[in-house]
Parts: C-alpha cells; sequence; structure tokens
C-alpha cells in the first residue's frame, strides 16, 4: 500500500468517483479531488479539493503535481480534450486508472457507437501516454435504472420503455469502486482491461418490479415500441444516445449481457445485487438527484 502518495480522483462528486474518494480515504490514502465546484463538492474535510474543468485541460496544471496515480472518468460527450488531459495525468502519475465501457469491441478497428468511439480513442491516449494503466469496463451500471426511469417513478406507477425481455447485470457504483481502488492502489493491475457485472442477470421488467417492492409501491412495466420511446428517451439523453442504446436493448432481448466474476476475483467480495442498490436509493427515486 502507498498510503503517502497522493491519488487523484476526477468526477469526484458523481455516483461512481465519491465512492472513489471515500473507499480511498477508509483505507487511509491521501485523496486530491477534481472538481468544478470545490464550494458544493460536499466531500469529506480530509480531501484535497481542487477546481478543474476536463474540457479544459490547462486547468489540471495545478492537481496533477505531486500525484502517483489517477482515476479518469470521463462525462463529456466527446474526446476533443482527452488527448491533452491525458498527456497531463499521464506526465506526473505512474499510473492511470479509467473507467471506460463495455461498448468497446476489440475485435475491430474502428468502433461505430458514439460511447464506443469516445472511450476507445481515451484507452488509446492512455496506452499511448501513460506508464501503467488499467481500464475499468462497466456493462450496465444500476444507476440508469434512476436516469431512465426515475421521472415516470415519481409520477407514476407505470414505467413504459422498450424491450422489458432486455436482460443486462447491473452493477453498484460501490463495485465499480471498490475494484478502481485496488487498480490504483495495488500492483498487478497493470495493463488490464476489466469487464465488470452485477451478480445476476435481470430483465428491464424485473427490475422495476424489484424498484417496486423497495419504494413500497407495486410498479408495472408496460413494453412500448421504440417509436413510442424515442421521445421519452430524448428527455434524459441525447439522441445519439438514444441511437446506441435501443440497438443494445434490442440485442440483449436475445442475449443477456454476460456475467462477470472479476469484481470479487479483485476485491475479494462479493458484488451486490440490484436489490441491495435500490434499498440504498430508494430515496432517490424521490428527489432524483443523481450524476455518474
Amino acid at each position: 500500500m502507498r498510503s503517502e502518495k497522493i491519488v487523484l480522483v476526477t468526477g469526484a462528486t458523481g455516483n461512481v468517483g465519491r465512492n472513489v474518494v471515500g473507499q480511498l480515504r477508509r483505507e487511509g490514502a491521501r485523496v486530491r479531488a477534481l472538481v468544478r465546484n470545490p464550494q458544493s463538492a460536499g466531500l469529506p474535510r480530509e480531501v484535497e479539493v481542487l477546481r478543474g474543468d476536463l474540457s479544459l485541460p490547462a486547468s489540471l496544471d495545478s492537481a496533477v503535481k505531486g500525484i502517483d496515480t489517477a482515476f479518469l472518468l470521463w462525462r463529456l460527450p466527446t474526446a476533443d480534450t482527452a488527448s491533452e488531459v491525458v498527456k497531463r495525468l499521464a506526465d506526473h502519475a505512474r499510473c492511470v486508472v479509467f473507467l471506460s465501457s463495455s461498448a468497446i469491441r476489440d475485435d475491430v478497428e474502428q468502433q461505430t457507437g458514439i460511447v464506443a468511439k469516445v472511450h476507445a480513442d481515451i484507452e488509446h491516449f492512455i496506452e499511448d501516454s501513460a506508464r501503467e494503466w488499467t481500464f475499468l469496463r462497466p456493462d450496465g451500471f444500476a444507476t440508469n435504472a434512476l436516469w431512465w426511469w426515475g421521472e415516470q417513478i415519481r409520477r407514476s406507477d407505470v414505467v413504459r420503455w422498450p424491450y422489458g425481455a432486455a436482460a443486462i447485470a447491473p452493477i453498484h457504483e460501490k463495485d465499480i469502486a471498490a475494484v478502481a481502488v485496488r487498480a490504483l492502489r495495488d500492483n498487478g493491475h497493470q495493463g488490464k482491461r476489466y469487464l465488470l457485472s452485477g451478480p445476476e442477470s435481470l430483465t428491464l421488467a424485473e427490475q422495476v418490479k424489484i424498484i417496486g417492492a423497495a419504494v413500497g409501491r407495486p410498479l408495472r412495466f408496460e413494453d412500448i415500441s421504440p417509436e413510442a420511446a424515442r421521445p421519452k428517451m430524448h428527455a434524459v439523453m441525447p439522441e445519439e444516445i438514444v441511437d446506441v442504446l435501443l440497438s443494445v436493448l434490442a440485442r440483449l432481448t436475445a442475449v443477456p449481457a454476460p456475467l462477470t466474476t472479476v469484481v470479487k476475483e479483485i476485491t475479494g467480495a462479493k458484488p451486490h445485487t440490484f436489490r441491495e442498490w435500490v434499498v440504498d436509493h430508494a430515496a432517490d427515486f424521490r428527489k432524483l438527484s443523481i450524476s455518474r
């Protein structure tokens, strides 16, 4: 362990980043958090909080000084500034751990979907620049349930969405963070691409039923056509993401998302079930405040 060295965490106020910060602090690590607004960050006082914006690479210059490892989470819709950001990280950090995407296909030269392309481009920048790196590729965030259905659940007992039979293995952000912490703190993860999943495969309709049980209201999933769903989906995500998601969900009705054992293998703990995630977030389906 290297508790005396500084770990930089980007995206430190989102669901994954905040858990990375918290878990690092519980292990006694020195944590530096990069945030857009330090005054509203709400992070532990032991954490060094610095202002920075990944869309403005020069704003990272103070944050990267003296760091040992860095956790990179990319929220921007393009990779336009990523090469400059990665260079700044790689010039100072011994290792970069990147929260990537399972949408990437390693068997093709050019990625087609926007999510895969952005994350693959950043992976390539890191491979070219960083001394050591680890890529985390979660297959399905449990927090998507809030992103997709939160507003509907707040307003009614019916979730109208396409492809209710699509089967996903939702992963709790705590488990993504736990793997990230091990990659940031331990040896043996260099050059690895980890596909992460939750412990169980659940259809979208099953997920809605579990949410209903946790919030104390019977919820019903109503399958609607992709065409009818587009306006609802556009309300919570960009059009290009809607196109990708509809394609993925259609595929998952025939071939469920893969289950992996990576979380337990790396952390030594069983990954959280979707039901446990819902219990943790039951109140969020009412106040609807979420960021990744």
